[in-house]
């Protein structure tokens, strides 16, 4: 039985819930353009809805996604009215939407979070650094797709105790500025792909002078070589069982040893790696584990205490703030992508990815004008705040002209 479409709140006018402001600011319309022209999807002709309109379509869905997509559209162009003052575009039915959006693909979705989508803390942002590296995570999660036979072989999905689960998933691996919860560097493919296969893809994205983080299910030898030599340093978690001799024990208890690709490797003494270990444990504390072992590129105990690392590791829980904002409270709680071609399932997790960002870029500059942690701030307080703002920064029209001041 079909459902009725869902709209947006009735009372208030449209261009009070649109947020083409905030995006358009986080994604400028100049960028947008430069994007479009490199993947070949400029509009080459006026449309009904032209390509740099559907751009900002793709990320507002993630805005509204408890919404029909007309009723999205519907939202985004009374803002474009607003600032424009002009008809400026057609509110399409969903077929001519569907097609418009087939048109964009998921290219320059992608192109755009690949290129704006970065890291934000200035030198003032609380909780974003330690002894004067910016702290980053290392995660990855699953997101829920459309359940059609073309996703399911596309993206696969984790099976239930009587055959597959409901929904086809796709994985995503991302690093997050633990500061900020921007997510960048994501990495996207099937539910089949493990975390430390795709995080080959995100490493990319360290840069020397971050503290990456991360959990004891990436450590593996290649990994780290790779993410050692991007110039980052690595604070990650192993297992107990990993073989660790005591090289050198250090003045804070830490101490040194080398790891090698395997144990052939190691009899030979060969490509080996020196890394300092840290190991504690909680006294005291419901449902911790008994041993707790951390390795890092940071070897000098007086540039970075074994205490302080300890400490700085459960840090790492940030990345799962970050994620649990993307997946519950934009995109809501057990609700699927809605997109159904696996060219738009993408297409619609940048836009994702992207209206995430918007909002912490939006939360990062507040946070800096109270002097306050981000952390403090509330996520889905400032969603709700970004669907209702009324469009304060102007965006290029379809037409290359802004409306006159």
């Amino acid at each position: 039985m079909a459902g009725a479409p869902a709209g947006l709140p009735a009372g208030v006018r449209l261009s009070d819930h649109v947020s083409l402001g905030v995006i358009a600011r986080a994604v400028p319309a100049e960028r947008v353009g430069q994007v479009l022209a490199e993947t070949g999807k400029a509009s080459e002709r006026e449309r009904d809805l032209p390509a740099q309109v559907m751009v900002y379509y793709a990320i507002a869905l993630a805005l509204y996604m408890g919404s029909s997509t007309r009723e999205v559209l519907r939202c985004l162009l009374e803002g474009l009215r607003w600032l424009w003052g002009a008809e400026a575009v057609k509110v399409a039915g969903k077929s001519g939407i569907s097609q418009a959006r087939s048109r964009l693909g998921e290219a320059p979705l992608r192109r755009l979070y690949e290129q704006v989508v970065q890291p934000v803390a200035t030198p003032v942002t609380k909780g974003a650094w330690y002894r004067g590296r910016r702290l980053v995570s290392l995660d990855g999660s699953c997101l829920d797709v459309a359940d059609t036979e073309a996703n399911r072989a596309a993206f696969g999905g984790p099976k239930a105790s009587r055959g597959e689960s409901a929904f086809p998933q796709l994985r995503l691996v991302a690093l997050v500025e633990n500061g900020t919860h921007v997510l960048f560097g994501a990495h996207l493919g099937r539910y089949a792909e493990g975390e430390a296969t795709l995080a080959q893809g995100v490493l990319a994205a360290l840069r020397p002078g971050m503290l990456c983080l991360a959990d004891r299910y990436f450590y593996g030898h290649a990994l780290w070589q790779a993410a050692s030599a991007t110039g980052a340093d690595l604070l990650w978690r192993v297992k107990c069982t990993l073989r660790l001799p005591r090289e050198a024990v250090l003045a804070d208890g830490s101490y040194l040893t080398t790891v090698y690709p395997s144990d052939k490797d190691r009899r030979h003494r060969a490509g080996g790696v020196r890394v300092r270990v840290v190991e504690y444990r909680l006294e005291g504390i419901a449902g911790a584990e008994p041993l707790y072992r951390l390795v890092t590129t940071r070897l000098d105990p007086a540039q970075a205490a074994a205490a302080e690392l300890a400490a700085l590791y459960h840090e790492r829980w940030e990345i799962e703030g970050a994620l649990a904002e993307l997946k519950t409270q934009l995109r809501g709680a057990q609700v699927v992508l809605r997109s159904k071609p696996q060219e738009l399932v993408r297409q619609e997790f940048w836009g994702l990815l992207l209206a995430h960002f918007a909002v912490r870029g939006l939360m990062h500059e507040a946070a800096l004008k109270a002097d306050e942690d981000p952390d403090r701030l509330s996520f889905l307080h400032a969603v709700r705040v970004v669907r209702r703002k009324v469009p304060l920064f102007a965006a290029l029209p379809p037409s290359g002209s802004a409306r006159p001041a």
